[in-house]
């Protein structure tokens, strides 16, 4: 075996042993979200719990500021008053520090939390981190949680141009038909 095939096997073998969260890692819709306590943009805590009451759309993101992480949150901002209309607040999470979600804040208007996971827990208490050791960043993926803390959907496939209507749709049928 020649120095090139053993470097390409050594960096597949790197790749496949490289760990990943498996998609049973995921919390299924009908289970209780995982709490966490974590700074905001502000610095300020913010715990899940404190939004007991009300449903949350707790939604993961790869990077602040860059393009789809962008269309993403000015959606979700651009539809805060229809989604607060339903009992929503919009939660965002990634494993940014917080400077760098209040700078994105700050550049985008973003009137709800942005929370800066950048020991990862929260991302992979959700199955929502890609690992690599060296860099890490959460995989964007949204829970519906509703006022007693349980996730009612799960959405692992987002369009950011059209996941904001997604989530209005979504609420507005499970608002109407809760007891």
């Amino acid at each position: 075996m020649n120095r090139l095939t053993r470097g390409l096997n050594l960096t597949l073998a790197l790749l496949l042993w490289i760990p990943t969260i498996a998609e049973a890692d995921i919390p299924k819709a009908g289970a209780k979200a995982a709490d966490f306590a974590l700074a905001d943009q502000n610095g300020k805590t913010v715990k899940l719990a404190d939004f007991r009451g009300r449903w949350v759309v707790l939604y993961f993101y790869p990077k602040a500021d860059t393009p789809g992480c962008t269309q993403e949150a000015c959606r979700f901002r651009d539809d805060l008053a229809k989604l607060t209309h339903l009992g929503a607040q919009v939660i965002g999470v990634s494993v940014d520090d917080t400077a760098a979600q209040f700078a994105f804040a700050q550049k985008y208007h973003l009137p709800f939390p942005l929370l800066a996971d950048d020991q990862a827990d929260v991302a992979r208490a959700y199955g929502a981190i890609t690992d690599f050791k060296l860099v890490k960043f959460a995989k964007r993926y949204t829970f519906l949680i509703d006022p007693k803390g349980i996730i009612r959907k799960t959405y692992l496939s987002v369009d950011t141009s059209r996941h904001s209507d997604e989530i209005i749709a979504d609420l507005t049928g499970l608002v109407a038909n809760q007891p």
